[in-house]
């Protein structure tokens, strides 16, 4: 069986299951509320009323679903380079798509799509702020040549027929070159995202804690005498177990969200790409070309530097409109490779291992800096509360101690790791007090770079310096302005007199 993509595909016919579930999830996140409302006031008799009026949405729903498969169709056209997909039932649409522009292509499997036996295949194009083209139920030979297709576009060659097992045969049996184990699992999981999950804790709590609140509420108790059981369970509870249960929660989410997210990782080469396939419950699988990468960074932190691993990011194009959570889908991590592994990803993307060049370091006003903001100020705004507004703050006085000890800790490192590299083939940043971090620029990659002096900063020469990229910025402060002056120059006459493209 040959594929010729110059004629409008359709997505494969079991996919109108996962036409319907999206469709059917959909009315009911809009219906739910009027729904239960219905349900708890409704007379029994009238129940089959209800009944029926729901086996209605459900056909209906079949209709809508069947029809979006219908008109739902994508195909090459070769002369304009062009990537085109129809889709609409009543209102319809057509989006063409450059193939020079289209940055990465993604094969990601659900839990409802694994059990069909379909894929998704989702088109991401520089600085927009959504998935330009999701084709959700695609059979994944079709999927592997298609993503084949759209990102090592040849304009000198012919597009091959080739046979519908032979491509993907050759790309199965490919050996990947970086393979993460369980056991580097689980030390990633016990040594990084210690801060995002500590938030995401707190975020629960303070969800839980309203909840219980609004409950106390509800059935009219006693809050004071809630809020005295609370204060007083505290009290007796002692801070050592607080904490260490703290850390335990910490550990035990990392290392499930680190499984689950990372689940059989393996980085295999493919021609001028990279394939990067992993997930447990949600399987992705994703083609990057190291030519448009915008900014790499490695991370390694204590923990990891005993257990000699480190954490990898290849940033890409992204726009400012662009939510968070979407950015993070334009970031390939690599998680837990080692300096070996570390290194062959940097020659494949920059076709050597890039060389730190000439120091710049920040001014001692960025350790007074952050001595003011973040010592000084907020424990004067605690001990004003103690002492004029709120009562029993004393409690917490030691861990005020506490605080003033891990950020010192933290600011001094930050500063001591604070450096800006430059040379005439990178720019790189490193930074970071407990995850030390270098970012690493190639210079006509840069799209605009900001320098900032305030008055006060003249007599000292001090200023501050951003680089803007299409994934996202890089900040220097408090750098010699001399010296940021005379980089601002270089790196713009690179950009200027470069021949090769951002993307």
């Amino acid at each position: 069986m040959q594929i010729d993509f110059k004629t409008p595909q359709r997505q494969s016919i079991t996919g109108i299951v996962i036409m319907f579930a999206d469709t059917f999830q959909s009315v009911i996140r809009a219906m739910w509320a009027p729904l239960l409302i219905i349900l708890f006031k409704l007379e029994p008799e009238k129940y089959v009323i209800v009944g029926l009026s729901f086996l209605g949405i459900v056909i209906l729903v079949g209709v809508v679903a069947f029809l979006k498969y219908r008109n739902f169709t994508f195909f090459l056209d070769e002369e304009k380079q062009e990537f085109i997909l129809s889709k609409g039932i009543l209102n319809k649409s057509r989006i063409n798509i450059q193939l020079s522009k289209i940055q990465q292509v993604n094969i990601n499997q659900s839990i409802i799509q694994k059990i069909v036996g379909v894929y998704s295949l989702d088109i991401d194009t520089a600085g927009t702020d959504k998935k330009e083209i999701s084709i959700r139920a695609i059979d994944q030979n079709l999927a592997l040549i298609l993503k084949e297709r759209l990102l090592d576009y040849d304009n000198n060659k012919e597009v091959l027929d080739e046979n519908l097992e032979a491509i993907p045969e050759k790309i199965n049996t490919s050996k990947p070159f970086i393979k993460i184990s369980y056991a580097t699992l689980f030390k990633v999981g016990i040594t990084s995202n210690y801060a995002r999950t500590i938030a995401i804790l707190i975020t629960f709590i303070i969800t839980l804690y309203q909840t219980f609140k609004d409950a106390v509420d509800t059935f009219e108790l006693d809050e004071s005498q809630v809020d005295s059981a609370f204060e007083e369970s505290v009290g007796f509870v002692s801070a050592g177990i607080l904490i260490l249960g703290l850390l335990v929660v910490v550990l035990l989410i990392n290392i499930i969200r680190t499984f689950i997210k990372h689940f059989d990782f393996e980085i295999v080469k493919q021609k001028h790409s990279l394939v990067v396939t992993s997930g447990l419950f949600a399987k992705k699988n994703t083609l990057l070309n190291p030519a448009k990468v915008q900014i790499t960074t490695y991370a390694q932190n204590f923990f990891q530097k005993k257990f000699k691993i480190l954490d990898m990011y290849m940033k890409q194009a992204s726009s400012d409109q662009v939510k968070e959570k979407q950015k993070q889908s334009n970031v390939i991590e690599v998680p837990g490779c080692d300096a070996e592994e570390r290194d062959e990803i940097l020659r494949i993307i920059f076709n050597k291992i890039p060389e730190k060049g000439q120091s710049h370091k920040p001014n001692f006003r960025y350790l007074l800096f952050r001595i003011l903001f973040g010592i000084l100020i907020p424990i004067a705004i605690f001990y004003f509360l103690s002492e004029y507004i709120l009562e029993n703050l004393t409690f917490y006085l030691p861990f005020i101690f506490a605080y003033f000890a891990l950020t010192g800790f933290l600011i001094y490192f930050g500063f001591k790791n604070n450096r800006l590299y430059s040379n005439e083939d990178f720019v790189i940043y490193k930074h970071g007090a407990w995850d030390v971090q270098h970012d690493i620029i190639e210079p006509h990659k840069i799209q605009g770079i900001t320098t900032k002096q305030y008055f006060w900063h003249k007599s000292s020469d001090v200023g501050h310096l951003t680089l803007h990229t299409a994934a996202g910025d890089v900040h220097f402060h408090f750098g010699n302005f001399t010296e940021i002056k005379q980089l601002v120059n270089f790196w713009l006459y690179q950009v200027e007199t470069s021949k090769e493209n951002w993307m």
